[in-house]
Protein backbone atom coordinates (compact mmCIF):
# COMPACT_ATOMS: atom_id res chain seq x y z
CA UNK A 1 0.00 0.00 0.00
CA UNK A 2 1.48 3.54 -0.79
CA UNK A 3 2.51 5.72 2.02
CA UNK A 4 0.28 9.26 1.67
CA UNK A 5 2.74 11.14 2.44
CA UNK A 6 0.08 13.88 2.34
CA UNK A 7 -0.69 13.03 6.12
CA UNK A 8 2.72 13.42 7.18
CA UNK A 9 3.13 16.94 5.97
CA UNK A 10 0.84 18.98 3.55
CA UNK A 11 3.79 21.04 2.33
CA UNK A 12 5.75 18.66 1.01
CA UNK A 13 6.42 19.75 -2.88
CA UNK A 14 9.05 16.84 -4.07
CA UNK A 15 10.57 13.48 -3.22
CA UNK A 16 12.02 10.29 -4.66
CA UNK A 17 10.52 7.42 -4.65
CA UNK A 18 9.67 4.07 -6.41
CA UNK A 19 7.27 2.91 -9.25
CA UNK A 20 5.57 -0.24 -7.51
CA UNK A 21 2.61 -0.67 -10.28
CA UNK A 22 1.43 0.11 -13.63
CA UNK A 23 -1.91 -0.26 -14.85
CA UNK A 24 -3.19 0.03 -18.29
CA UNK A 25 -7.32 1.01 -18.38
CA UNK A 26 -9.30 2.49 -21.41
CA UNK A 27 -9.13 5.78 -20.26
CA UNK A 28 -4.63 5.75 -20.15
CA UNK A 29 -2.00 4.35 -17.79
CA UNK A 30 -2.52 4.57 -14.47
CA UNK A 31 0.71 4.44 -11.65
CA UNK A 32 1.18 2.93 -8.18
CA UNK A 33 3.85 4.75 -6.03
CA UNK A 34 5.94 3.59 -2.71
CA UNK A 35 5.15 6.98 -1.18
CA UNK A 36 2.80 9.79 -2.66
CA UNK A 37 2.01 13.53 -1.89
CA UNK A 38 -0.25 13.42 -4.29
CA UNK A 39 -3.68 14.05 -3.25
CA UNK A 40 -6.34 12.11 -4.21
CA UNK A 41 -10.25 13.33 -5.00
CA UNK A 42 -11.79 13.33 -1.88
CA UNK A 43 -13.94 14.85 0.24
CA UNK A 44 -15.07 18.12 -1.81
CA UNK A 45 -11.26 18.93 -2.88
CA UNK A 46 -9.99 18.32 -6.05
CA UNK A 47 -7.07 16.12 -6.94
CA UNK A 48 -2.76 17.41 -7.29
CA UNK A 49 -1.39 17.71 -10.32
CA UNK A 50 2.34 17.56 -11.20
CA UNK A 51 4.66 15.13 -12.49
CA UNK A 52 6.65 11.98 -11.82
CA UNK A 53 9.77 11.17 -13.40
CA UNK A 54 9.40 14.24 -15.72
CA UNK A 55 5.68 12.69 -16.66
CA UNK A 56 2.34 14.98 -16.18
CA UNK A 57 0.14 13.62 -13.52
CA UNK A 58 -3.25 13.94 -15.27
CA UNK A 59 -5.45 12.35 -12.36
CA UNK A 60 -4.97 10.96 -8.80
CA UNK A 61 -7.85 8.60 -7.45
CA UNK A 62 -8.21 6.17 -4.35
CA UNK A 63 -9.37 2.79 -4.83
CA UNK A 64 -9.04 0.83 -1.98
CA UNK A 65 -7.10 2.89 -0.05
CA UNK A 66 -4.25 2.58 -2.97
CA UNK A 67 -3.66 5.64 -4.34
CA UNK A 68 -3.49 5.51 -8.47
CA UNK A 69 -1.73 8.14 -10.45
CA UNK A 70 -3.16 8.81 -14.11
CA UNK A 71 -0.12 9.77 -16.60
CA UNK A 72 0.40 10.74 -20.15
CA UNK A 73 3.03 8.34 -20.25
CA UNK A 74 4.66 5.22 -18.58
CA UNK A 75 8.05 6.96 -17.38
CA UNK A 76 10.88 5.30 -18.67
CA UNK A 77 12.40 4.44 -15.04
CA UNK A 78 11.20 3.30 -11.79
CA UNK A 79 13.40 5.09 -9.44
CA UNK A 80 11.44 8.39 -9.92
CA UNK A 81 11.63 12.23 -8.99
CA UNK A 82 8.26 13.50 -8.17
CA UNK A 83 6.65 17.12 -7.59
CA UNK A 84 3.38 18.73 -6.49
CA UNK A 85 1.99 21.91 -8.88
CA UNK A 86 2.48 23.68 -5.87
CA UNK A 87 0.65 26.84 -7.04
CA UNK A 88 -2.90 24.15 -7.45
CA UNK A 89 -2.05 22.85 -4.12
CA UNK A 90 -1.58 25.80 -2.13
CA UNK A 91 -4.67 27.08 -3.53
CA UNK A 92 -6.82 23.95 -2.52
CA UNK A 93 -5.33 24.12 1.01
CA UNK A 94 -6.38 27.88 1.54
CA UNK A 95 -10.14 27.21 0.12
CA UNK A 96 -10.23 24.08 1.91
CA UNK A 97 -9.12 25.48 5.11
CA UNK A 98 -11.33 28.49 4.73
CA UNK A 99 -14.67 26.50 4.51
CA UNK A 100 -13.88 24.60 7.80
CA UNK A 101 -13.60 28.28 9.76
CA UNK A 102 -16.57 29.64 7.39
CA UNK A 103 -18.36 26.76 8.37
CA UNK A 104 -17.50 27.36 11.93
CA UNK A 105 -18.60 30.72 11.88
CA UNK A 106 -21.90 29.80 10.44
CA UNK A 107 -22.33 27.37 13.11
CA UNK A 108 -21.61 29.40 15.58
CA UNK A 109 -23.99 32.85 14.66
CA UNK A 110 -26.88 31.40 13.43
CA UNK A 111 -26.78 27.25 13.61
CA UNK A 112 -26.01 26.69 10.65
CA UNK A 113 -24.32 23.24 9.68
CA UNK A 114 -23.17 22.87 6.59
CA UNK A 115 -24.75 20.22 4.68
CA UNK A 116 -22.45 20.31 1.03
CA UNK A 117 -18.97 21.40 0.16
CA UNK A 118 -17.48 22.03 -3.34
CA UNK A 119 -14.17 23.18 -4.40
CA UNK A 120 -14.37 24.50 -7.71
CA UNK A 121 -11.54 25.68 -10.15
CA UNK A 122 -13.02 29.40 -9.97
CA UNK A 123 -14.82 29.35 -6.94
CA UNK A 124 -15.99 27.40 -3.93
CA UNK A 125 -19.80 27.04 -1.82
CA UNK A 126 -20.94 25.49 1.02
CA UNK A 127 -24.77 24.77 1.60
CA UNK A 128 -26.42 25.84 4.54
CA UNK A 129 -28.82 24.11 6.38
CA UNK A 130 -31.46 27.29 6.36
CA UNK A 131 -33.75 28.56 4.47
CA UNK A 132 -32.69 32.00 3.88
CA UNK A 133 -29.63 34.04 4.76
CA UNK A 134 -30.04 38.24 4.63
CA UNK A 135 -27.44 40.25 3.67
CA UNK A 136 -26.82 41.69 7.35
CA UNK A 137 -25.93 38.07 8.14
CA UNK A 138 -23.70 37.43 5.29
CA UNK A 139 -21.81 40.85 5.91
CA UNK A 140 -21.60 39.41 10.23
CA UNK A 141 -20.31 36.27 9.12
CA UNK A 142 -17.74 37.51 6.76
CA UNK A 143 -16.30 39.83 9.07
CA UNK A 144 -16.23 37.16 11.62
CA UNK A 145 -14.45 34.80 9.85
CA UNK A 146 -11.69 37.01 8.73
CA UNK A 147 -11.50 38.14 12.24
CA UNK A 148 -10.63 34.31 13.20
CA UNK A 149 -8.07 34.42 10.29
CA UNK A 150 -6.18 37.55 11.72
CA UNK A 151 -5.89 35.78 15.16
CA UNK A 152 -3.91 32.97 13.37
CA UNK A 153 -4.82 29.60 15.14
CA UNK A 154 -2.97 26.90 14.66
CA UNK A 155 -4.50 24.03 12.52
CA UNK A 156 -3.20 20.32 13.20
CA UNK A 157 -4.79 17.10 11.73
CA UNK A 158 -4.25 13.48 13.37
CA UNK A 159 -5.35 10.44 13.60
CA UNK A 160 -7.95 9.15 16.56
CA UNK A 161 -9.45 5.66 17.36
CA UNK A 162 -13.22 5.70 17.71
CA UNK A 163 -12.97 5.62 21.50
CA UNK A 164 -10.75 8.90 20.93
CA UNK A 165 -13.33 10.49 18.34
CA UNK A 166 -16.28 9.91 20.60
CA UNK A 167 -14.85 12.34 23.40
CA UNK A 168 -14.02 15.31 20.70
CA UNK A 169 -17.63 17.61 20.27
CA UNK A 170 -17.96 16.65 16.71
CA UNK A 171 -20.63 18.20 14.54
CA UNK A 172 -21.14 14.99 12.25
CA UNK A 173 -19.73 11.83 12.40
CA UNK A 174 -17.65 10.25 9.87
CA UNK A 175 -18.87 6.89 7.74
CA UNK A 176 -15.37 5.27 8.73
CA UNK A 177 -14.45 3.54 12.04
CA UNK A 178 -11.21 3.29 11.75
CA UNK A 179 -8.10 5.16 10.42
CA UNK A 180 -10.41 8.28 11.43
CA UNK A 181 -8.67 12.02 10.70
CA UNK A 182 -9.47 14.65 12.67
CA UNK A 183 -8.48 18.30 11.80
CA UNK A 184 -8.67 21.27 14.36
CA UNK A 185 -8.96 24.64 13.87
CA UNK A 186 -7.54 25.67 17.45
CA UNK A 187 -10.45 26.99 19.92
CA UNK A 188 -13.02 26.78 16.82
CA UNK A 189 -13.81 23.11 15.91
CA UNK A 190 -12.78 19.68 15.55
CA UNK A 191 -13.85 18.02 12.18
CA UNK A 192 -13.42 14.37 10.61
CA UNK A 193 -11.97 15.25 7.43
CA UNK A 194 -8.81 13.69 4.78
CA UNK A 195 -7.99 16.61 3.14
CA UNK A 196 -4.78 18.91 2.97
CA UNK A 197 -4.71 22.08 4.82
CA UNK A 198 -2.70 25.34 5.91
CA UNK A 199 -0.40 25.54 9.06
CA UNK A 200 -2.44 27.94 11.05
CA UNK A 201 -5.94 30.08 9.87
CA UNK A 202 -3.57 33.23 9.02
CA UNK A 203 -2.10 31.71 5.81
CA UNK A 204 -5.71 31.67 4.66
CA UNK A 205 -5.04 35.33 3.97
CA UNK A 206 -8.50 36.44 3.83
CA UNK A 207 -12.03 35.04 2.37
CA UNK A 208 -14.54 36.78 0.71
CA UNK A 209 -18.23 36.15 0.53
CA UNK A 210 -19.84 36.79 -2.96
CA UNK A 211 -22.99 36.13 -2.38
CA UNK A 212 -26.06 33.82 -1.27
CA UNK A 213 -28.99 31.89 -2.84
CA UNK A 214 -31.44 29.56 -2.14
CA UNK A 215 -30.70 25.84 -3.64
CA UNK A 216 -33.33 23.06 -2.78
CA UNK A 217 -34.36 24.29 0.42
CA UNK A 218 -30.80 24.93 1.48
CA UNK A 219 -28.75 28.34 0.87
CA UNK A 220 -25.42 28.33 -1.01
CA UNK A 221 -23.08 31.04 -0.04
CA UNK A 222 -20.57 30.96 -2.91
CA UNK A 223 -16.63 32.27 -1.88
CA UNK A 224 -13.28 32.81 -2.35
CA UNK A 225 -10.14 32.29 -0.11
CA UNK A 226 -6.84 33.97 -0.03
CA UNK A 227 -4.81 34.37 -3.66
CA UNK A 228 -8.25 33.82 -5.23
CA UNK A 229 -9.65 36.58 -3.43
CA UNK A 230 -7.22 38.92 -3.93
CA UNK A 231 -6.70 38.19 -7.51
CA UNK A 232 -10.39 39.10 -7.73
CA UNK A 233 -9.81 42.22 -5.65
CA UNK A 234 -7.33 43.08 -8.39
CA UNK A 235 -9.79 42.53 -11.30
CA UNK A 236 -12.52 44.26 -9.69
CA UNK A 237 -9.90 47.41 -9.01
CA UNK A 238 -8.97 47.22 -12.66
CA UNK A 239 -12.00 48.10 -13.66
CA UNK A 240 -12.90 50.23 -11.83
CA UNK A 241 -10.02 52.10 -12.81
CA UNK A 242 -11.01 51.48 -16.58
CA UNK A 243 -14.88 53.18 -15.72
CA UNK A 244 -13.01 56.32 -13.96
CA UNK A 245 -10.72 56.92 -17.19
CA UNK A 246 -13.94 56.42 -19.27
CA UNK A 247 -16.04 58.07 -17.36
CA UNK A 248 -13.07 61.14 -16.41
CA UNK A 249 -14.44 61.01 -12.61
CA UNK A 250 -13.00 59.22 -9.21
CA UNK A 251 -14.56 55.76 -8.22
CA UNK A 252 -16.67 57.57 -5.96
CA UNK A 253 -18.34 59.10 -8.68
CA UNK A 254 -18.91 56.52 -11.15
CA UNK A 255 -22.05 55.14 -10.31
CA UNK A 256 -23.96 59.12 -10.38
CA UNK A 257 -21.95 58.81 -14.10
CA UNK A 258 -23.25 55.84 -14.98
CA UNK A 259 -26.88 57.04 -14.12
CA UNK A 260 -26.35 59.98 -16.49
CA UNK A 261 -25.02 58.04 -19.29
CA UNK A 262 -28.20 55.29 -19.26
CA UNK A 263 -30.50 58.60 -18.80
CA UNK A 264 -29.08 60.23 -22.07
CA UNK A 265 -29.13 56.73 -23.84
CA UNK A 266 -32.23 56.11 -23.11
CA UNK A 267 -33.30 59.50 -24.66
CA UNK A 268 -31.10 59.08 -27.65
CA UNK A 269 -33.23 55.95 -28.34
CA UNK A 270 -36.18 56.96 -28.10
CA UNK A 271 -35.12 60.15 -30.60
CA UNK A 272 -33.61 57.33 -33.08
CA UNK A 273 -36.41 55.14 -32.70
CA UNK A 274 -38.58 58.13 -34.18
CA UNK A 275 -36.29 59.33 -36.47
CA UNK A 276 -36.67 55.54 -37.82
CA UNK A 277 -40.52 55.60 -37.86
CA UNK A 278 -40.33 58.59 -39.91
CA UNK A 279 -37.31 57.38 -41.88
CA UNK A 280 -39.51 54.34 -42.37
CA UNK A 281 -42.83 56.16 -43.61
CA UNK A 282 -40.43 58.32 -46.18
CA UNK A 283 -39.12 54.97 -47.67
CA UNK A 284 -42.55 53.14 -47.96
CA UNK A 285 -44.02 55.95 -49.72
CA UNK A 286 -40.68 56.53 -52.10
CA UNK A 287 -40.99 51.98 -52.94
CA UNK A 288 -44.61 52.31 -53.71
CA UNK A 289 -44.14 55.46 -55.82
CA UNK A 290 -41.24 54.20 -57.95
CA UNK A 291 -43.56 50.99 -58.29
CA UNK A 292 -44.44 50.37 -61.93
CA UNK A 293 -48.34 50.38 -62.84
CA UNK A 294 -48.08 46.64 -63.18
CA UNK A 295 -45.95 45.43 -60.38
CA UNK A 296 -46.19 42.46 -58.93
CA UNK A 297 -44.13 42.84 -55.82
CA UNK A 298 -42.50 45.89 -54.11
CA UNK A 299 -39.06 44.90 -53.57
CA UNK A 300 -36.13 46.10 -51.46
CA UNK A 301 -32.00 45.37 -51.46
CA UNK A 302 -30.65 47.49 -48.23
CA UNK A 303 -26.92 47.13 -47.45
CA UNK A 304 -27.62 48.74 -43.90
CA UNK A 305 -30.87 47.65 -42.57
CA UNK A 306 -30.92 44.32 -40.15
CA UNK A 307 -33.92 42.20 -40.29
CA UNK A 308 -35.41 44.34 -37.43
CA UNK A 309 -35.45 47.23 -39.53
CA UNK A 310 -36.76 44.95 -42.56
CA UNK A 311 -39.72 43.59 -40.40
CA UNK A 312 -40.66 47.61 -39.66
CA UNK A 313 -40.65 48.59 -42.78
CA UNK A 314 -42.81 45.92 -43.69
CA UNK A 315 -45.45 46.71 -41.25
CA UNK A 316 -45.78 50.20 -42.77
CA UNK A 317 -45.43 48.78 -46.67
CA UNK A 318 -48.82 46.15 -45.56
CA UNK A 319 -50.73 49.43 -44.09
CA UNK A 320 -50.45 51.04 -47.30
CA UNK A 321 -50.78 48.45 -50.06
CA UNK A 322 -52.30 45.02 -51.24
CA UNK A 323 -48.78 44.09 -52.78
CA UNK A 324 -46.67 41.49 -51.37
CA UNK A 325 -43.43 42.71 -49.80
CA UNK A 326 -39.94 40.92 -50.52
CA UNK A 327 -37.26 42.80 -48.44
CA UNK A 328 -33.15 41.15 -48.45
CA UNK A 329 -30.76 42.78 -45.98
CA UNK A 330 -26.93 42.64 -47.62
CA UNK A 331 -25.78 43.41 -43.63
CA UNK A 332 -27.24 40.38 -42.23
CA UNK A 333 -28.25 37.80 -45.50
CA UNK A 334 -31.70 37.90 -44.40
CA UNK A 335 -34.75 38.47 -46.04
CA UNK A 336 -38.48 38.96 -45.09
CA UNK A 337 -41.67 38.12 -46.82
CA UNK A 338 -44.93 40.09 -46.01
CA UNK A 339 -48.48 41.27 -47.79
CA UNK A 340 -51.65 42.68 -46.01
CA UNK A 341 -53.90 39.61 -46.08
CA UNK A 342 -55.44 39.81 -49.42
CA UNK A 343 -52.65 38.14 -51.61
CA UNK A 344 -53.51 34.40 -52.08
CA UNK A 345 -50.32 32.75 -50.79
CA UNK A 346 -48.59 32.04 -47.23
CA UNK A 347 -45.53 33.63 -46.78
CA UNK A 348 -44.38 30.93 -44.34
CA UNK A 349 -45.60 27.94 -46.33
CA UNK A 350 -43.20 29.50 -49.49
CA UNK A 351 -40.00 29.46 -47.30
CA UNK A 352 -40.70 26.41 -46.05
CA UNK A 353 -41.36 25.11 -49.64
CA UNK A 354 -38.52 26.63 -51.02
CA UNK A 355 -35.77 27.94 -48.93
CA UNK A 356 -33.51 24.56 -48.19
CA UNK A 357 -33.04 24.75 -52.07
CA UNK A 358 -30.74 28.25 -50.98
CA UNK A 359 -29.56 26.79 -47.62
CA UNK A 360 -31.49 28.91 -46.09
CA UNK A 361 -33.42 28.68 -42.62
CA UNK A 362 -36.62 30.30 -41.31
CA UNK A 363 -40.25 30.46 -41.17
CA UNK A 364 -43.62 32.43 -40.61
CA UNK A 365 -46.77 32.99 -40.84
CA UNK A 366 -49.37 33.48 -43.67
CA UNK A 367 -48.36 37.53 -43.89
CA UNK A 368 -45.13 37.42 -42.30
CA UNK A 369 -42.10 35.18 -42.70
CA UNK A 370 -37.90 35.92 -42.60
CA UNK A 371 -35.31 33.83 -43.50
CA UNK A 372 -31.40 33.59 -42.66
CA UNK A 373 -28.74 32.63 -44.96
CA UNK A 374 -25.04 31.14 -44.52
CA UNK A 375 -23.73 33.47 -47.25
CA UNK A 376 -24.83 36.87 -49.35
CA UNK A 377 -25.05 34.54 -52.78
CA UNK A 378 -27.34 31.81 -50.87
CA UNK A 379 -29.33 35.20 -49.77
CA UNK A 380 -29.34 36.90 -53.42
CA UNK A 381 -29.58 33.55 -55.01
CA UNK A 382 -33.38 33.18 -52.88
CA UNK A 383 -34.30 36.59 -53.86
CA UNK A 384 -33.78 36.65 -57.37
CA UNK A 385 -36.34 33.51 -57.48
CA UNK A 386 -38.47 34.86 -55.11
CA UNK A 387 -39.00 37.63 -57.02
CA UNK A 388 -39.46 36.22 -60.36
CA UNK A 389 -42.77 33.30 -58.32
CA UNK A 390 -45.37 36.81 -58.07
Amino acid sequence: MTKKLYYDSADIQEWSTVITSAIEREDGIYVTLAETAFYPHGGGQPCDTGTIGGIAVLDVVLEAQEVLHKVAQLPGQTEVDCAIDWARRFDHMQQHSGQHLLSAVFLKLYQAATVSFHLGSDYATIDLDRSELSAAELAEAEQEVNRQIYLNRSIVSYFVTAEEMAKLPLLKLPKVTEDIRIVEIEGVEHNACGGTHVAATGAIGLIKLLRSEKQKGHVRVTFLCGGRALAAFNDHVQIISQLSVKFNTGKEEIMDRIGKWEQEQKLMQMELAAVREQNDSYLARELLAAAEADSRVIRLISDTRTLKDLQSLAAKLTALTDLPLLLLSAAENKAVLAHSGSAEFSCGAFFKAHLGGYQGKGGGSDKLAQAGFPSWEDALAFYNFAKEQF
